[in-house]
């Protein structure tokens, strides 16, 4: 009995406690995110970068970048495309939206490759040969496939005496929608290789995972 009676104010402690440790996390992730946003608002002011096609400030854009990225989680992460000397800034956009895809997809075959390498095979060399084809063909339908799926955020330019400019366009990905986009792309390029198609479930199961933490790696080099 006593037991019994002392069942329902324990799990109303735990409960309790896991409350106060959310909270706790969830203030610290706030004080995280407003020190990330001091720090990327004064690199961009010092580097000289003005916000581009929008009548709203740089600062409300940022936040709201942030606050669409927390909103996904894990599901949602952040890429940025580079374009610089160029003139028009029409040219220059295209330029980084481009840039922006071709990073997804290099880095989206990078993982597969790496994947292929240490799980399918031991040789690397030999694996390397026989994938050649898959690999190239499945960057090339991923930097087609993402386009539609990068969700524009904000864009900044800054200009050189020379009359040329650079730009930095902010993309935000949900990754359930990646996915489906390497999918269709991993579809596509196993027509290009006997080797894929020998591996194709193995292959599948590789595409289907998510890469932030490569992601997050490469942002620290």
């Amino acid at each position: 009995m006593a037991l019994v009676l002392a069942a329902p104010f324990a799990t109303t402690a735990s409960a309790q406690s896991m409350t106060k440790t959310q909270k706790v996390i969830n203030k610290q992730l706030q004080k995280a995110l407003k020190k990330e946003y001091k720090a990327k608002m004064k690199q961009f002011k010092k580097e000289g970068w003005r916000l581009y096609g929008s009548t709203r400030s740089l600062e409300v854009a940022l936040l709201s970048h942030y606050s669409k990225l927390e909103e996904l989680g894990e599901n949602g992460y952040e890429v940025m495309g580079e374009a610089s000397k160029f003139k028009s800034m029409n040219v220059g956009k295209q330029m980084a939206v481009n840039n922006a895809c071709n990073q997804y997809a290099r880095q989206a075959g990078s993982h597969v490759k790496g994947r292929i390498v240490s799980d399918i095979a031991g040789n690397a060399d030999d694996v390397s040969a026989e994938f050649d084809h898959f690999y190239s063909a499945y960057e090339t339908l991923v930097e087609k496939e993402i386009k539609g799926e990068m969700q524009e955020s904000f864009s900044v330019v800054k200009d050189f005496k020379d009359g040329t400019h650079a730009m930095q366009t902010y993309f935000i990905i949900n990754e359930d929608a990646a996915t489906k986009a390497r999918i269709r792309a991993m579809e596509n390029a196993l027509k290009e290789s006997q080797a894929a198609q020998k591996y194709a479930k193995k292959v599948s199961e590789f595409v289907q995972e998510g890469f932030e933490k490569e992601q997050d790696n490469s942002k620290k080099d």
